[in-house]
């Protein structure tokens, strides 16, 4: 079933109005009236409507039921990653968004190989890649993409959390199953991962002094883009949003 996302949705007695892009995708997917559309206001909630009439400019659509969106999870995972080089970013983003992220933030970090000139500047094209794909997997939000600046930035978000996990690849370490296992009840959850080339000692160092979980995810090492996607799962997992 066509999504679309609507912040605010512009309903009027049951009636919903789609316009510009989304009046286009309307056109481009062929739908005719009849035919069934959900319209998501990015805020969880979803308007099951019944396609009135489309044309070029608009198509109109009624209201059938309102539900709350089935698929958002009842933890809030910030996913705070550093930045990758070519394009990583663009699947972490639409793996993230598809495992149940609720913001992907990057950040530069030591060992970053990219270096960006004003990252800002992708954020446009960041956000619409989380857009399609909370179409695609029946989000109840798209999920924010941004960048957050440096390392010590990304530790500060993280300690706000009821939880904050630091992914590293050697040293002493919990395991991250063990601390999921025993932290299922939570309500939002931060996961710090590296770039290709990890984190440095010291900054591994930082995170353990600001109080965060250092975590091991087993013996395999995993590509910067992969990490963020296994621990995202690993948490949905624990928190009983997978399955």
């Amino acid at each position: 079933m066509a999504r679309f996302f609507m912040a605010g949705t512009n309903l009027a007695g049951g009636t919903v109005i789609i316009r510009g892009r989304d009046a286009e995708h309307v056109k481009v997917l062929r739908l005719k009236p009849g035919e069934d559309v959900v319209i998501c206001d990015g805020q969880g909630t979803d308007y099951k409507c019944r396609l009135v009439m489309a044309d070029k400019e608009q198509a109109q659509a009624e209201v059938v039921e309102v539900v709350p969106c089935p698929a958002e999870p009842s933890v809030k995972v910030t996913v705070l990653c550093g930045l990758p080089k070519g394009d990583k970013t663009e699947y972490i983003i639409q793996k993230c968004v598809e495992a149940g992220a609720h913001e992907i933030l990057f950040f530069q970090s030591r060992r970053c190989v990219a270096r960006p000139d004003a990252p800002e500047k992708k954020l446009e094209r960041w956000q619409r890649i989380s857009e399609e794909a909370a179409k695609q997997s029946g989000r109840g939000i798209i999920p924010k993409v941004d960048w957050i600046g440096e390392f010590a930035d990304a530790l500060n978000l993280a300690i706000q959390k009821d939880l904050g996990l630091f992914l590293y690849e050697t040293g002493e370490r919990e395991s991250l199953n063990a601390v999921l296992d025993s932290n299922r009840h939570i309500e939002t959850l931060a996961l710090i991962t590296g770039p290709e080339g990890g984190f440095a000692p010291f900054e591994a160092d930082l995170a353990r002094i600001t109080g965060l979980h250092i975590c091991s995810m087993g013996e395999r090492i995993l590509r910067c883009e992969t990490a963020p996607v296994v621990a995202l799962t690993a948490a949905m997992y624990a928190t009983g949003n997978l399955g």
